[in-house]
């Protein structure tokens, strides 16, 4: 392996990393950051939709492009997958050919000149976010809308397909040991990278009030399904309160948590949620989607109290042992129950402490990338 004496770095980030308030970019923004602190100089690649330019990103980076994404409709019946293709600018790849610092892609999104031949003899990696046909399948299933489910299976069957050249890059960064699995199957060299994220230690126990909490970006169909299941499989009839936390909940979901009594939708900022994650007796967080690694589950392992979980959110994550695990709806019920009498002990806090430290800290998973990029 080539050792480089002065670490240079391309990343291509699928969107803005900042504000860093969702899972993907959330990972993004803190590996840069983490890399800056360890002494590698990040080229950042941002694809632009909504977001504009950062000053907040110009201070971890050695230099930071903007480029639009091509949003345009044609590309829908294009036979790559629309969130490949829609990242494709000349100037991406002119960029990129000015040096020969390696190469790092986040997502498949941001794959589409993985195997361009102008860039063959790169050190090229993929940092995986998700299986992301299995990801947009489960986004299918849980659409009503016809023409929304259709794009989903369609995407789903176009990505599964470009997911092969992935064998082209020279190494993989899985985000969960579920994925390295799945992703070894096509490469070899699959190294498993735990999420970036907003915490380096364990915040400060604080005093806990009666309500379970459960958060998640509410727009996002497989998060709403998570929350109409534990009105109707968990709080219904309980006498426990429920407060969901998220913004871009729909009609139905506003008007359904409106006809509970022991329910409240709220919507805010970091600095709330950061407050309801650490006062909540038991954060609570199901999911029937079983793809990468949650990074809402990270946020409340490292901020809160008691977490219950299904299956589904921790399996193969290396986090089992941090939570409370049921199968379904009455055995949340008699968790709750459980959980509700019982302090969250400093000993309990202590052995997350040791796991959470050791396998999911931004410096350490940082210096794992760098050696495996640079050697």
């Amino acid at each position: 392996m080539q050792v480089w004496m002065d670490k240079h770095l391309h990343i291509i980030s699928f969107d803005v990393p900042w504000p860093a308030d969702y899972g993907g970019v959330i990972d993004v923004f803190y590996k840069v950051k983490a890399l800056h602190a360890i002494g590698v100089k990040v080229h950042l690649h941002c694809f632009t939709y909504g977001r504009s330019s950062q000053d907040e990103i110009k201070t971890i980076c050695e230099k930071v492009y903007y480029y639009p994404r091509n949003m345009n409709r044609s590309l829908l019946i294009h036979p790559l997958p629309f969130i490949v293709v829609s990242r494709q600018h000349d100037a991406l790849l002119r960029h990129l050919k000015q040096d020969e610092h390696p190469i790092l892609f986040e997502g498949l999104h941001s794959c589409y000149y993985l195997d361009h031949p102008d860039l063959k003899e790169r050190d090229k990696f993929v940092r995986t976010h998700n299986v992301e046909h299995d990801y947009y399948h489960a986004l299918a299933d849980g659409e009503s809308g016809y023409l929304k489910r259709l794009y989903l299976n369609r995407e789903a069957r176009k990505l599964r397909g470009f997911e092969r050249q992935l064998a082209l890059a020279k190494g993989l960064f899985a985000i969960s040991p579920m994925d390295q699995e799945h992703f070894k199957q096509i490469n070899d060299e699959v190294t498993w990278l735990p999420p970036f994220h907003a915490n380096e230690t364990l915040a400060e126990p604080r005093e806990k009030e009666s309500f379970a909490l459960y958060h998640g970006n509410l727009s996002v169909s497989e998060n709403e399904k998570a929350a109409k299941f534990l009105m109707d499989e968990v709080f219904k009839g309980l006498d426990k309160k429920l407060i969901i936390f998220g913004n871009g909940a729909s009609r139905k979901l506003r008007k359904k948590a409106s006809l509970m009594t022991n329910v409240e939708l709220m919507e805010g900022d970091g600095t709330l949620l950061m407050d309801l994650v650490q006062k909540a007796q038991v954060n609570i967080l199901p999911t029937f989607q079983a793809t990468g690694m949650k990074l809402k589950l990270l946020f409340s392992l490292f901020n809160g109290g008691h977490v219950l979980v299904n299956p589904p959110m921790v399996d193969k994550t290396g986090l089992e042992s941090c939570c409370e695990i049921v199968e379904d709806g009455p055995q949340m019920q008699a968790a709750l129950e459980r959980l509700w009498r019982k302090t969250f002990s400093e000993q309990d806090r202590m052995k997350r402490k040791d796991i959470l430290e050791q396998n999911f800290s931004n410096t350490e998973n940082a210096h794992k990338l760098s050696r495996t990029i640079f050697g």
